[in-house]
């Protein structure tokens, strides 16, 4: 038998399983070294993890993560201990059915009524002025109360939140406390006086007369990207500045100083309106553009710039 028909033979004889074994690893020999070359292409590191890993490649499970459990903020029970208050103050026991009577009831269950005659002073106003948090849910609510003579008394109200902060209840009955203690007084950065006549007093004087007394346009006096309303109606008819006080050296000079310059000052007011005269006060802060000063800040309002007051 010639060698081209032998060839011929074995090519048409069909494959043994062994013949298909052999073709199995050849592939898997040649795709090991096709991804071996590729991971020394990308670095020694990647040639270790091609070498020891299986041929099966499983991806990690994405890492969980952790649950964000919002909490309520804990609420001040001021507001419903003023409620409270007020209104067990204008009841008595022997008028239970009286409105004030069933309202301080309803937010104090276990709490008696005063035993008092109809004849007692009854405040003009109750107003809170401090609340502590004993605990999660349990407050005490310091209130004032002020009479028609000018006395003020405090009073100390024992209230419970439920966890949510939604719902609460008197607890006890008040007790009569002393007030606060006054607070020492901060030392005041506003101590060089500024002169009259100059640019920064005139900016301040005319800002002040439109935006209390409606004297022009107060847009005018405002810095790029201010923004502050006058108040409407306005309140007073004349605004005169009394003493205006700087915490900064540049408002000193007369003349304004170069552009972005702030200087901060105090300006002492008085108002008059058609039942009379009125110390205001006001902190200030104007920056120095194109040879004027313009109002950048009122501290004690609301003009703000980009959030920033």
């Amino acid at each position: 038998m010639s060698r081209a028909k032998q060839s011929r033979e074995e090519q048409a004889a069909p494959p043994t399983a062994t013949d298909a074994r052999l073709q199995q690893i050849r592939r898997r020999v040649h795709l090991g070294r096709m991804g071996a070359w590729a991971a020394v292409a990308a670095g020694p590191i990647a040639l270790a993890i091609a070498v020891a890993s299986p041929s099966t490649v499983v991806p990690a499970a994405p890492t969980a993560k952790p649950a964000t459990v919002k909490t309520a903020a804990a609420s001040s029970p001021a507001g419903y201990a003023t409620v409270f208050l007020n209104a067990w103050l204008h009841s008595h026991a022997a008028g239970e059915s009286s409105a004030q009577a069933q309202l301080a009831q309803s937010m104090g269950p276990s709490v008696d009524l005063p035993e008092a005659s109809g004849a007692q002073p009854r405040p003009e106003s109750v107003v809170a002025v401090r609340s502590a948090q004993r605990t999660g849910t349990s407050w005490s609510v310091t209130l004032a109360t002020q009479y028609a003579d000018g006395s003020v008394r405090y009073f100390a109200v024992p209230v419970v939140t439920d966890p949510g902060g939604a719902s609460f209840t008197v607890t006890g009955a008040p007790s009569a406390v002393a007030g606060p203690a006054r607070a020492a007084q901060e030392q005041s950065p506003y101590t060089m006086t500024v002169p009259n006549g100059g640019d920064l007093s005139s900016a301040t004087g005319e800002f002040l007369a439109a935006y209390l007394a409606g004297a022009g346009e107060v847009g005018r006096y405002l810095a790029p990207g201010v923004k502050l309303s006058p108040i409407s109606p306005a309140p007073y008819e004349t605004v005169t500045v009394e003493q205006l006080l700087a915490a900064d050296q540049q408002a000193a000079p007369e003349a304004v100083p170069s552009d972005g310059t702030r200087v901060r000052v105090m300006a002492e007011v008085e108002a008059q309106d058609s039942t009379g005269r009125w110390p205001l006060a006001y902190e200030l802060t104007f920056t120095a553009r194109s040879g004027r000063w313009e109002l950048s800040a009122l501290e004690s309002g609301t003009a703000r710039t980009g959030g920033a007051r």
